[in-house]
């Protein structure tokens, strides 16, 4: 590793001394390496790509924490045994103590167990935090899943709902949670358009879009946000939606920024997830783990370079991507919020930056969709 004394700061700013431990770490900038002017809309306080003076950047009017929170795994049916919803309330407090502003959850998850959750964590700060939501399936009458809905009636009765267990008057952030087929974007964007006239909804994203479905919903009503997935495994976004939000003044939000605990120290090649979500995920695959594993030794050698861990590298790496990016790691564990959420005082510098993307890119990675797939909806 390069000492980091004998790189140049961008814009001479520095971090605050990383983890405590009195380690200063220069700030590294894609804006160095030729990235792209950052969105009005999308813009904070930021004066580089990997830093941020004042520690908050932007979806659209709504400003908040470089690193967010989400919800999902709160609910039962994911990646962790049914946890107590009493612990939840008490993690996203304290998450919110840390300095997390932005949490984020949907119906779909439980369902509706992850928004109650969040919505009693969060009633007692509620000014002081940005909640995103999603809407976009219909709901048997015993809560089990019907398939995609985003008719415009629906939407405004979902948000009825939404409203009600996020104990709150409106919601910062409504996003679009999958594309319904039957639906034209434009009646889901106009629908949504009503709400914030109506002062229900402040902000629009879309989620797992296409660039032209973005594109469609945004030449109606102004998107915040597009939230998809994105990783140091997972780099589908890069193909064509950075581009489009770049041009739109969209922010990014990606879920599953650690993939799944892929780039923790957690996983290895004999890692097996029976009962779990992953065994049905390409990259968790044992033929592709194995693979995998080179990824996540690289990330081990910058971690201990760095004097931090494997998860802060991925999340530091991605806050160095785009000034527009927004991670949204979840989890149901304190101390792994804290650890996410300390990734912000980890920086690249600009040569270091394009180093690990050329050793990144040296090394072979199993279970990515086709590059088409970056022109779909999921």
């Amino acid at each position: 590793m390069t000492n980091l004394s004998e790189d140049t700061p961008i814009n001479g700013i520095h971090r605050r001394d990383l983890l405590g431990s009195g380690i200063a770490l220069s700030v590294g900038a894609a804006a160095a390496l030729g990235a792209t002017a950052l969105p009005a809309r999308a813009q904070g306080s930021e004066t580089a790509t990997g830093g941020n003076v004042s520690g908050t950047r932007r979806l659209g009017s709504l400003e908040v924490s470089p690193i967010g929170m989400g919800c999902m795994s709160m609910a039962p049916g994911f990646y962790n045994p049914a946890p107590e919803p009493q612990d939840m309330v008490r993690v996203l407090r304290n998450a919110h103590e840390l300095g997390i502003t932005f949490f984020d959850t949907a119906e779909v998850y439980g369902p509706f167990i992850s928004e109650r959750i969040a919505g009693e964590a969060l009633e007692p700060i509620r000014d002081e935090v940005v909640i995103g939501t999603k809407f976009g399936f219909s709901f048997n009458e015993n809560g089990g899943y019907a398939g995609r809905n985003s008719q415009p009636a629906h939407i405004k009765q979902a948000v009825e709902g939404m409203l009600e267990r996020l104990r709150t008057d409106r919601i910062d952030l409504l996003y679009l949670h999958r594309m319904d087929p039957n639906t034209p974007i434009e009646d889901i964007a106009g629908a949504v358009g009503d709400l914030i006239r109506e002062g229900k909804v402040l902000e629009f994203g879309v989620s797992e879009v296409s660039p032209e479905i973005l594109r469609g919903a945004h030449a109606l009503t102004p998107v915040a946000a597009v939230q998809s997935e994105y990783s140091v495994f997972e780099r589908l976004p890069e193909v064509a939606m950075f581009e489009n939000c770049e041009e739109l003044g969209v922010s990014f939000v990606p879920w599953g920024p650690v993939m799944r605990g892929l780039t923790t120290d957690h996983l290895n090649e004999y890692s097996r997830f029976d009962g779990d979500r992953r065994a049905t995920v390409p990259f968790f695959a044992p033929d592709a783990l194995v693979t995998n594993m080179e990824v996540v030794r690289l990330l081990r050698r910058w971690a201990d370079g760095k004097g931090v861990t494997q998860a802060q590298i991925s999340l530091a790496w991605m806050l160095a991507q785009k000034p527009y990016i927004v991670p949204i790691p979840g989890t149901t564990k304190l101390h792994h919020a804290r650890e996410n959420f300390e990734a912000r005082n980890v920086s690249f510098t600009s040569s270091e930056l394009a180093r690990f993307n050329e050793e990144f890119d040296a090394l072979p990675i199993a279970g990515n969709r086709p590059e088409s797939a970056a022109f779909e909806s999921q």
